[in-house]
């Protein structure tokens, strides 16, 4: 499932079922996952239990969202032979994790997360007073948590829900992460090296205690990740031995900021389902030539003949994602002199739009036709997916004390 040269680094993140999809979701978030599934083991859920902390008041739609959701995915060209889909709820090992994780984690860090009171502001019409709603950012970190990945994928704007799931994971291993028999079961790590690697590692360790060798541990650590018979379990054993501490049981994940290009509206706002201003991933050809016609431009271009400005214009922002230079520059010159009209600036770009549109809406249509293959991929995806998550909870229910034999 990984690339080539990054095998066993993971990469996990999650979208709420919304229903279909549209241009903005695609260019926010897909269009990334898509590169990613090559380059790192790739977990990619539909957070269908997210989607009850704002919504738990009706969830009819639930079930139809989720299947859209799954073939807009797989329209738009994640591949389940390079990535694991999956849904969250049908893996229950992300509420006991959460569960666990809510013992430790102070009510204080919840009540200051960012989007906490933003959102409670902008959902007034919303029943936000819950637990649930109040949690969400603890069930999203034992969502990352769960398969122990080196990167989560973001934008700017969200990388403080990885910095508090990186706090969570700080807090719970300070609490729980020495093992009674740490220095056996890292003394069985070594040897998983090979004999030869595991002489240099010990005395890469040597000369980085004794001595503080950056060098020293930097191989070290690179003779840990390349070690083909360690499970995760043991290369964060191995880590901590070769700092000096316990085992990180939950590694804290780093950020992969992602290009995430604006993504305008029809309107010139955001483009977003609750302002109405989307265009489906699936959309008909001749609806998304009659939306992007009708797309608002710059104001100041009253008539054919004024002079404009592609800066104050919305439709500038989709040709910076879906045009070549060339024709950037020929709607520069030509809109600022007024040497072409806002259909003439549009037409490169309704034909570009419509063309990946096309590509996305056809690859669709053939999971559609066939739910059963849909059925088996996510059954798939949740059945690797759950694999992964009975390691990291064998792990965690041991270092809490919850493991009965």
């Amino acid at each position: 499932m990984a690339g080539n040269n990054t095998q066993n680094r993971r990469v996990v993140s999650g979208m709420r079922p919304t229903g279909q999809l549209h241009l903005g979701n695609y260019h926010g978030a897909l269009a990334n996952w898509i590169e990613l599934q090559y380059r790192y083991e790739c977990f990619f859920f539909i957070a269908d239990w997210h989607a009850l902390t704002t919504g738990y008041e009706d969830t009819t739609a639930f079930k139809s969202n989720v299947h859209e959701v799954l073939i807009d995915w797989l329209g738009a060209g994640l591949n389940p032979g390079a990535c694991t889909i999956f849904i969250q709820s049908r893996i229950p090992e992300h509420a006991e994790l959460h569960l666990i994780l809510s013992m430790v984690t102070p009510l204080a860090w919840l009540e200051r997360v960012p989007t906490y009171k933003d959102q409670m502001e902008q959902l007034k019409d919303k029943d936000l007073s819950t637990y649930g709603f109040l949690g969400y950012p603890l069930l999203q970190s034992a969502d990352i948590l769960m398969y122990r990945p080196e990167f989560v994928p973001v934008g700017e704007d969200q990388v403080a829900h990885v910095e508090i799931t990186r706090e969570i994971a700080r807090r719970f291993n300070h609490i729980y992460g020495r093992e009674p028999d740490f220095e056996a079961r890292c003394e069985r790590a070594i040897k998983r090296l090979g004999s030869r690697n595991a002489t240099q590692y010990s005395e890469l360790r040597r000369q980085y205690q004794e001595q503080g060798s950056a060098e020293a541990l930097a191989k070290a650590r690179s003779l840990i990740e390349s070690g083909a018979k360690l499970t995760i379990a043991d290369r964060e054993r191995l880590l901590g031995h070769l700092e000096g501490g316990g085992r990180a049981i939950l590694p804290e994940p780093a950020v992969l900021l992602t290009k995430s290009p604006k993504v305008p509206g029809l309107d010139g706002r955001k483009m977003s389902k609750s302002y109405g201003n989307t265009i489906g991933l699936r959309e008909e050809p001749d609806s998304v030539t009659k939306k992007l016609r009708a797309m608002q431009t710059d104001p100041a271009r009253v008539r054919r003949s004024d002079p404009g400005d592609p800066d104050k214009c919305p439709v500038w922002d989709l040709h910076k994602i879906y045009s070549s230079d060339e024709t950037r520059s020929w709607v520069q010159t030509g809109c600022r002199s007024a040497g072409i009209g806002c259909l003439d600036c549009k037409k490169p770009l309704i034909d570009s739009v419509v063309a990946e549109i096309d590509v996305i809406r056809k690859r669709a249509r053939e999971y559609e036709e066939n739910p059963e293959v849909v059925r088996s991929i996510v059954s798939e995806g949740c059945e690797r997916a759950r694999e992964a998550a009975r390691a990291t909870m064998d792990d965690v229910r041991a270092a809490v004390g919850l493991e009965y034999r």
